[in-house]
């Protein structure tokens, strides 16, 4: 049995995978409980079950748990899963150990058409924007490629991080001047704009979720694939691989997961870049691990991160994507020192 070594001392690869799933899934399930029992007012977790499996409208508690704190951890679920699975997506078809949908542009692209169709359109439901939200995400997410590819040697890491955030600060400012010209029509938005996963309803969850199971599946799809195109196009191409088939399933992934997530809670950064990473150092470079681990740890990251944001401001809350740059910032420096976090 091959074996992952960390710090020197060997594991069998099969037992570490396993119990780092296992362990992913127990922090999934201690994230959910924290997510419905923590907030401006706590919740028994004897209540918390009830109102979800016994409600009654009359009580207070219930309402809270079914209106509010429902759609608030399924979303954690969903669009942890979303940016996590698009980071380790993004790393392994460009190569490049610092791509996530936010660095390279995906989400400020999501995000720059979210704020054409409120601010200009008068869009306001999620039916209506999400649309504009994954045109925007596949749009930039080729305009960044074709920017990286420009030069002699094709699109290298280096260019490639350069034209996401040249592109995502020209998008970012050109959002930021129609917003201050309509402040009226995102006064309903100021917490989206700064990423959050608070204030929104099941209508947003069940808009947004066909889509994020579906570049799930994708992803889980084109797993093998990229496995192959991390060897480089000359050897992958020598072995048989269908390179444009996997980067065509990449880009569609990619659009259908960090622009639904996008478009239901923000532009939320670092989780897409930090879980692969997580992930990588625990289970090895195979994406067939990878990207299952990330759809469990992405959702661990992003409710913490919510979670986090409800205690350090008690009883008012910090918005998860502001909790996510402080969370994902250091932990990113920790995994950089290690040897194999950075290994593609």
């Amino acid at each position: 049995m091959s074996a992952i070594d960390l710090e020197g001392v060997q594991f069998p690869a099969g037992r570490r995978r396993l119990a780092v799933f296992l362990l992913g899934l127990a922090l999934v399930a201690a994230a959910v409980l924290a997510s419905f029992v923590i907030g401006a007012r706590p919740i028994a977790v004897s209540t918390v079950f009830d109102a979800l499996f016994a409600y009654d409208g009359r009580l207070a508690e219930h309402m809270i748990v079914r209106d509010h704190r429902l759609p608030r951890t399924l979303l954690g679920l969903l669009c942890g899963a979303g940016f996590g699975v698009s980071g380790a997506l993004i790393q392994a078809a460009t190569r490049n150990p610092l791509a996530d949908p936010g660095i390279l542009g995906v989400n400020a692209g999501a995000a720059f058409f979210v704020t054409l169709a409120v601010g200009l359109l008068g869009f306001h439901s999620i039916e209506s924007y999400l649309w504009f939200a994954l045109v925007g995400a596949s749009l930039v997410t080729l305009a960044v490629y074709a920017l990286g590819a420009a030069g002699k040697d094709g699109p290298t890491p280096g260019r490639l991080v350069v034209s996401g955030v040249a592109l995502s600060a020209v998008l970012g400012g050109i959002g930021s001047g129609i917003a201050l010209l309509k402040p009226e029509a995102f006064d309903s938005m100021r917490f989206w704009s700064i990423g959050s996963i608070a204030g929104r309803n099941t209508a947003i969850v069940t808009a947004v979720a066909p889509f994020i199971a579906a570049g799930l599946a994708v992803a889980l799809i084109v797993a093998r694939s990229l496995n192959v195109v991390a060897l480089g196009n000359d050897l992958a191409g020598a072995l048989g691989a269908t390179l444009p088939r996997a980067r065509v399933l990449t880009l569609l992934a990619v659009t259908l997961l960090a622009g639904a997530g996008t478009a239901a809670v923000g532009p939320i950064g670092f989780v897409g870049l930090v879980v692969p990473h997580l992930v990588r150092w625990f289970v090895g470079p195979d994406q067939r691990w990878i990207i299952p681990m990330s759809i469990i740890y992405g959702p661990v990251l992003l409710l913490a991160a919510d979670i986090v944001g409800r205690l350090i401001l008690f009883p008012g809350e910090l918005e998860a994507g502001i909790v996510t740059a402080f969370l994902g910032a250091p932990a990113l420096i920790l995994l950089a020192r290690r040897r194999q976090a950075s290994g593609l």
